[in-house]
C-alpha cells in the first residue's frame, strides 16, 4: 500500500511539473520578463515547496536532520540534472547558451549554502522571538540576492518567441501555474510519508535518507519541469530553474525555523550536514566555472564538466551511504 502511495502521489507531481514548466513559458513571453527571470524566482520557488513542505512535516516528526538533508540533498541532485541536460541536449549546447545569465543565480546559491554550512558549524545562540538569527540572516541574503536578480533582469531581453494565436492567455496560464502549484502543497506531504515510511523499512540513517531518497523524490518537479522546458527550446527557464531552486532551498532552510518552536532549528542541525552543503557548493561550482570557461571537448557522448558532476554526484552519494551521515 505505501508503494502505491507513493507511485500515484508521484505521477501527480510529475503531471504538475510539466503544467508548471508550459504556463512558466507562456508567462514569460506574455509579460515580456525575461525567461532567466521566470525560471530562476517563479518557477524554482513554486518548484521547491516540495522541500519545504518537506521539511516542515519532518519537524512534526521531530526529525530535523531529515529536514535538513532533504534540502541539501535536492541542491545536490539539481546539479546532477545540469549533467542529465547535456546528455538529452547532444544537439544544442544548453548550458553554454544561458551559463552567463546564470552566473549570478549560481554564486547566490553557493553564497547562501556557504552562510547555511557556516551558521550548522558556529551554533550561534541568539534569538529575536523563536526565530534564530541566523535564518534571519539567510533570509535576508536570498531577499538582497533576489533584489540583485531583479536589476539584472532590467537589462535583459525579453522571453524569445513570438505570440500565435495558439498561445494561451496570461490569465489562463496564472491560473494553470496556480493550479499546479497548489497540487504540489497537497499532494507533497502524501509522498513524502510514503517516502519516509519506506525508507524507515531500509533502515538507513535519517541524513542519507533525506539526502537521497527524499531530496530526490521531492525534486521530481524539478526534474521534470527542467526536461520539459528544454525540450520546448525555453533554455533559460530550464537553467533557471536548477540554480533559482538551489537559491530558494536555502531560504526554504532558513524558513523552517518559523516552524520549529523548540528550539533553534539551524542549531539542531547535526554538524555533519555541513559536509552534504560542501558537496552542493562543489557540484554548483564545477558547473559554474566548467560552463563559464567555456570548456568543450566532449567524451563520447558528455561534455568534460558534466561528466564531472556525474562522477562528483555519485562520489557524494557513495561518501554520504559509507559515512551514515545523520545515524
Amino acid at each position: 500500500m505505501i508503494w502505491l502511495q507513493f507511485l500515484i502521489t508521484a505521477a501527480i507531481i510529475v503531471f504538475a511539473a510539466n503544467q508548471l514548466a508550459k504556463n512558466g513559458d507562456i508567462i514569460a513571453v506574455r509579460t515580456g520578463l525575461s525567461g532567466m527571470f521566470i525560471g530562476t524566482l517563479l518557477m524554482a520557488g513554486a518548484t521547491s515547496l516540495p522541500e519545504l513542505l518537506s521539511a516542515v512535516n519532518a519537524l512534526s516528526i521531530d526529525s530535523p536532520g531529515l529536514a535538513a538533508g532533504s534540502m541539501f540533498g535536492s541542491g545536490m541532485f539539481n546539479m546532477f540534472m545540469l549533467a542529465v541536460l547535456d546528455l538529452i541536449n547532444q544537439q544544442a549546447r544548453v548550458l553554454r547558451r544561458v551559463a552567463m545569465n546564470h552566473a549570478l543565480t549560481a554564486s547566490l546559491a553557493n553564497l547562501l549554502t556557504a552562510l547555511a554550512i557556516f551558521f550548522i558549524l558556529a551554533d550561534i545562540p541568539t534569538r529575536l522571538g523563536w526565530v534564530g538569527v541566523d535564518s534571519l540572516v539567510i533570509v535576508a541574503a536570498y531577499v538582497i540576492g533576489v533584489r540583485l536578480l531583479q536589476q539584472q533582469n532590467n537589462g535583459s531581453p525579453p522571453a524569445a518567441g513570438e505570440i500565435g494565436p495558439g498561445v494561451p492567455s496570461l490569465g489562463k496560464a496564472l491560473l494553470g501555474f496556480g493550479l499546479a502549484t497548489l497540487a504540489l502543497v497537497f499532494v507533497t506531504p502524501y509522498m513524502v510519508e510514503s517516502a519516509n515510511g519506506i525508507a524507515e523499512i531500509t533502515g538507513l540513517s535519517s541524513g542519507f535518507v533525506g539526502a537521497t531518497f527524499i531530496g530526490i523524490t521531492t525534486s521530481l518537479p524539478e526534474l521534470v519541469a527542467t526536461i520539459a522546458a528544454s525540450r520546448i527550446g525555453a533554455y533559460d527557464l530550464a537553467i533557471g530553474n536548477l540554480f533559482g531552486s538551489n537559491l530558494f532551498n536555502m531560504f526554504a532552510l532558513a524558513l523552517t525555523d518559523v516552524f520549529y518552536l523548540d528550539g533553534q532549528f539551524i542549531s539542531e542541525i547535526d554538524p555533519s550536514f555541513a559536509l552534504i552543503g560542501i558537496l552542493v557548493i562543489v557540484l554548483t561550482s564545477l558547473g559554474l566555472v566548467g560552463n563559464i570557461a567555456r570548456m568543450e571537448r566532449r567524451l563520447w557522448i558528455v561534455e568534460a564538466d558534466a561528466l564531472l558532476i556525474l562522477l562528483g554526484y555519485l562520489f557524494g552519494m557513495w561518501f554520504l551511504y559509507s559515512r551514515g551521515i545523520g545515524a
